[in-house]
């Protein structure tokens, strides 16, 4: 029987857009559906999209085939927003506070607007996360009812290109999918691997894909940075493509015989790897070539701990992703960064049942899809047949099934953390921004009418005569008016 209660997530990495399918149960596991995915080599880069015609036709097979495995039709589906594009910045916001008054929430929410006003040329601000405030001299989570005379907001802004997000948005458009929400897949990752002791004593998250390698710093349960470095797994491939060897041939050397490292004396110098049938390499060559690109991806990832946290990762650093699957990764991270404490995540910490190879390869490849699809917290089952078929090459791609209700839409300001307003939210928004601001206009100018013409009035009750006194003053006030000499 087709499935009636069910969770989609897509996402979109340097490789493939993968599709999954999956169903919550009553116990917290997931039983997954189905999974799909498409080659997206010619059309994302580095995790960005940057051919929206060839996205658009991934995305729609993508949706199509899993409609055709779940037997069902999709209302919207969730994604996970990632890339080289997305970073992070901190921004202080300061406010005076006179009088002795304390902290209020008011002006706790006003800061927040104040910094999600910030002005980033080109850029858009996907996800705020609250650092610490500082009250006077004392570092606070919550300062709300605290006396001081200033108090310091310090927020970590995520960004993206305006560009990126627009495309990513027109991509789904352009396909006739609704989107139920918009995840920063980083986050939805960390929340997938990472355990609470982690988190809390500081830790860095390193997902090593194909193109880039993300990198995300905790510590006492906050976010501190966000960055996507553009090194992977197919850097060392190209790499090994310096012996004169085809890109297939070299990433299949790389499965077979790299390391990320290797002990000098485990080294043998009269050792050769077979390049073909007629050629080889020596091995010491090979793994100087290897070793040589792991170096400056760690370099790179260690670069990215900010320094007030270089010294309170007691968490350790947690590696994931298809690239630290190669042998002696953890090593070659705790030899070069001097860092005892180093884990692999291999899998994820739900409960996931499934039939899938892939998935149950535990192997870090699929930790982000499983990441998004535990997000997932509305059905995307559809009970009717959508009005029109979808085509990527028409101007009005078709629509999801109108009978079924639309996505709830969401204050982009209480969203909760790593999730980023879709296109919809952001116009939902702006027209609640609009129409408040109308709201407030008609309000103030029904109060000053009504102050005019109680000013009217008492100025003619006044001994029943008609000239200028009290009342013609305070209409004079108010609007500006002068009422005649009689």
């Amino acid at each position: 029987m087709p499935a009636r209660n069910f969770v989609v997530a897509i996402e979109l990495s340097s490789t493939k857009i993968k599709g999954i399918a999956g169903q919550k149960k009553s116990d917290g596991s997931i039983a997954v559906l189905a999974v799909v995915s498409e080659d997206a080599r010619q059309c994302i880069r580095n995790g960005v999209v940057y051919n929206i015609d060839k996205t658009v036709q991934c995305i729609t097979n993508i949706v199509h085939r899993l409609r055709s495995q779940l037997k069902a039709n999709i209302k919207h589906v969730y994604i996970g927003v990632g890339g080289q594009s997305i970073h992070s910045e901190r921004n202080v916001i300061v406010k005076e506070i006179r009088n002795g008054i304390p902290v209020t929430q008011q002006l706790i929410v006003e800061m927040m607007d104040q910094n999600r006003g910030m002005e980033y040329p080109d850029i858009e601000i996907l996800d705020v996360e609250v650092q610490e405030y500082r009250a006077d001299s004392l570092m606070q989570t919550d300062p709300v009812g605290i006396l001081c005379s200033r108090l310091d907001g310090n927020f970590l802004n995520i960004l993206q290109s305006k560009r990126h997000y627009q495309k990513l948005n027109s991509c789904f458009d352009k396909a006739g999918i609704k989107l139920a929400e918009i995840y920063l897949a980083p986050f939805a990752l960390a929340d997938a691997v990472l355990t609470p002791v982690e988190k809390r004593s500081g830790c860095v998250l390193v997902d090593m894909g194909a193109d880039t390698t993300t990198v995300m710093v905790y510590y006492k349960n906050i976010i501190r940075h966000v960055a996507v470095i553009p090194l992977g797994g197919n850097n060392i491939t190209k790499d090994i493509c310096s012996l004169q060897v085809e890109d297939t041939d070299a990433e299949n050397l790389k499965l077979r015989y790299a390391s990320a490292y290797t002990a000098p004396e485990d080294i043998d110098v009269s050792l050769k790897y077979d390049i073909d049938r007629d050629r080889k390499v020596e091995s010491s060559r090979f793994i100087e070539i290897v070793e040589a690109r792991v170096q400056e991806i760690i370099a790179n990832v260690w670069n990215q701990v900010p320094q007030d946290f270089v010294d309170k990762i007691l968490g350790g650093i947690v590696l994931t992703g298809g690239a630290a699957n190669m042998k002696n990764m953890d090593v070659a991270f705790r030899k070069q960064l001097k860092i005892d404490k180093v884990r692999q995540a291999k899998f994820v910490t739900y409960t996931i049942n499934s039939t899938n190879a892939e998935i149950n390869a535990h192997d870090g490849t699929m930790n982000t899809l499983l990441g998004l699809l535990a997000k997932g917290d509305q059905n995307c089952y559809a009970a009717e047949e959508p009005k029109k078929p979808q085509d990527m090459f028409e101007d009005n791609a078709a629509e999801s099934d109108s009978a079924a209700p639309d996505v709830t839409l969401r204050d982009p300001h209480t969203l909760p953390s790593g999730v980023v307003p879709t296109a919809a939210e952001k116009e939902a928004a702006a027209r609640r921004t609009a129409e408040e601001k109308k709201r407030k206009e008609e309000e103030e100018a029904a109060r000053v009418a009504a102050a005019e013409e109680a000013a009217q009035k008492a100025a003619e009750d006044i001994g029943g005569k008609k000239k200028p006194g009290l009342g013609a003053k305070l209409v004079k006030w108010l609007s500006g008016f002068t009422a005649p000499e009689e």
